[in-house]
């Protein structure tokens, strides 16, 4: 699985126009991710192949919290992630691509949302420990980032990976967090904000990423509240088209990824109530293609996988009844990292 767009659009994209009362259809949503393998005969597959095994985290992610964990055959989904693994323990794209932070975060979600640590022992000989190298290997001893490959790559959204996949495993102390921290801390912005490196401009994905990694170190004293808070909650448009979704930075367009990136970062900081919910609730219902399914990045544009699981997180975020309970710093059900974390 893992195509990331199409066929349908969000919103009256599709046709039609919006009923007045708007709600979530899961059950179309449930199908459009079942179908997002059948269709390799479509261009799109094969050119969204570099996103596959995220696109299976993504998917799998999403019916989890529309409460329909079991659609995914588990074998064949633990299969294909089993099948992207390199030999130094880290995962690539898909099959033959070369591994990277970013697929090995996505895999060791995936091994953690099916309870399948015992599986990748059973097929790996030293499976969690291998992972957990391949990951310490790419941080920078001198300056804490972690780099995306072995070609050197830094980036804070890296940091949040290693933070994450390592604390899933139960191996979080085999890299230097502490130095980690400090590097996360010399991304800091005068607007409160973080960028992807010191002095890189403050955007809400980037925010999402050095949030998370301070919470999973519990560090997130580090943090001025209060204005990163504010500039978060500036993220919301009032007017247009467009009002009550959240963009990524000033002066940029609304976008439904963002009602995780910045609704997240506004939970771990325990200020979610600083945007109005309610009408960030009706700007993802309205990117819903309610024919076919999936959700799109705004009304009247393609749907796609990315966009339907951040939206349903989003929904999940804001209370959004019949969704099971995301946790904001892991972007995984709770119940799964309570399991696994006891948290």
């Amino acid at each position: 699985m893992a195509l990331v767009s199409g066929p349908g659009r969000g919103g009256s994209g599709g046709g039609h126009t919006l009923p007045e009362e708007l709600h979530l259809y899961i059950d179309k949503h449930v199908h459009y991710i079942q179908t997002l393998d059948t269709r390799k005969d479509e261009y799109e597959y094969w050119l969204t192949e570099h996103l596959r095994l995220n696109g299976l985290y993504w998917g799998l992610t999403a019916l989890h919290l529309l409460g329909r964990p079991d659609v995914l055959k588990r074998e064949e989904v633990l299969d294909f992630v089993f099948s992207c693994m390199h030999e130094d323990g880290g995962f690539g794209a898909a099959p033959g691509h070369d591994a990277h932070m970013l697929y090995t975060a996505s895999a060791v979600q995936i091994l953690a949302t099916l309870d399948a640590f015992g599986d990748l022992e059973t097929r790996v000989c030293g499976g969690r420990m291998r992972i957990g190298q391949f990951i310490a290997s790419l941080q920078d001893r001198k300056t804490g980032t972690i780099h995306g490959d072995k070609y050197g790559e830094p980036d804070t959204r890296f940091i949040a990976c290693a933070f994450m996949a390592l604390s899933l495993l139960c191996l979080l102390p085999i890299i230097n967090v502490p130095l980690s921290i400090r590097y996360i801390q010399s991304c800091a912005n005068p607007d409160g904000g973080y960028g992807s490196s010191p002095g890189a401009e403050s955007h809400s994905g980037q925010i999402f990423a050095c949030l998370s990694a301070l919470s999973i170190a519990n560090a997130l004293r580090t943090v001025n509240t209060d204005r990163l808070a504010g500039w978060l909650s500036e993220r919301q448009i009032t007017s247009g088209p467009g009002v009550g979704g959240l963009n990524g930075r000033p002066e940029k367009k609304e976008d439904v990824c963002y009602s995780w990136w910045v609704l997240s970062s506004l939970a771990m900081l325990s200020r979610r109530h600083w945007v109005d919910g309610e009408a960030l609730k009706r700007f993802i219902l309205s990117c819903q293609d309610e024919v076919n399914g999936g959700i799109s990045d705004r009304p009247g544009d393609m749907v796609d996988v990315f966009h339907t699981v951040f939206g349903v997180a989003g929904l999940s975020l804001l209370g959004y009844e019949g969704l099971e309970e995301v946790d904001p710093v892991y972007c995984m059900p709770r119940s799964i990292t309570r399991r696994i974390l006891g948290k």
